[in-house]
């Protein structure tokens, strides 16, 4: 009876650890979860939302492990992040705080931003006007912010959000993104701390970036207009909806 009991426990134990390898396994090579903390990347992405990123569209660097344990020399089975991804990555300038942003620029484009508008190697990227974002506003009120569809040159369309085409990041010197790195940009543009601000964020090299943004898993809104508690706070629609 010992002995089954002593085998029993030991087989309990095999099977944690092999649940935990296998957990491992899937978090570096495959898929990671992430949440989002801030507005930078409203409308696309919310305060309250769960996603999954996919570790093996970019390949592979030691901040794929991990801690960031430094077992893997740059980056391997790389692979060019595409205009309009939605990347986490490490921020350069702590190689430990994830971020989230909007990929706009790759290696060798001159990025600028005037007037609000964003310029590609010169070009300007279109963009249309959609109905006001609705935000909170002062003592719980509801106000719109300007909404658009954005066009990138490889044609990926996205949703940004403007406050005014005249704040602090909205006019800009021309970005040349140098080799290996790529110029990353939030959606809210006009409440985004990214690669338009050289000092904290600036260019985000590619052994940097973690994975692609995939598919919401969960969402819930911390701060609902009107108030509410769970499961009203949960934001049903946005279940298992891939990003865009």
């Amino acid at each position: 009876m010992a002995k089954k009991k002593s085998g029993g426990l030991w087989d309990t134990v095999k099977t944690l650890i092999y649940a935990v390898l296998i957990a491992l396994f899937i978090r570096t090579f495959a898929f990671e979860p992430f949440n989002i903390p801030s507005g930078s990347m409203v409308p696309s992405l919310l305060v309250g939302d769960y996603l999954f990123v996919s570790k093996y569209s970019y390949g592979y660097s030691r901040h794929s492990l991990p801690l960031s344990l430094p077992l893997i020399p740059g980056r391997v089975f790389s692979s060019e992040p595409k205009r309009g991804d939605i990347a986490v990555f490490k921020l350069p300038k702590d190689n430990k705080t994830d971020y989230i942003k909007r990929i706009v620029g790759l290696p060798g484009d001159k990025i600028r931003v005037r007037q609000g508008r964003l310029y590609i190697n010169g070009k300007l990227v279109e963009r249309k006007a959609l109905p006001g974002y609705p935000a909170k506003g002062l003592l719980g009120s509801v106000v719109r912010i300007a909404k658009y569809e954005e066009t990138l040159p490889n044609g990926v369309k996205h949703l940004i959000i403007e406050k005014s085409d005249n704040g602090g990041l909205d006019n800009t010197a021309v970005y040349t993104v140098p080799p290996g790195h790529v110029f990353g940009m939030g959606d809210n543009r006009d409440d985004s701390l990214d690669s338009r601000v050289l000092s904290e964020v600036g260019y985000i090299p590619m052994e940097n970036l973690v994975g692609r943004a995939e598919f919401i898993f969960f969402s819930y809104d911390p701060d609902p207009i009107g108030g509410g508690s769970w499961p009203i706070t949960v934001r049903w629609t946005r279940l298992f909806q891939a990003i865009q």
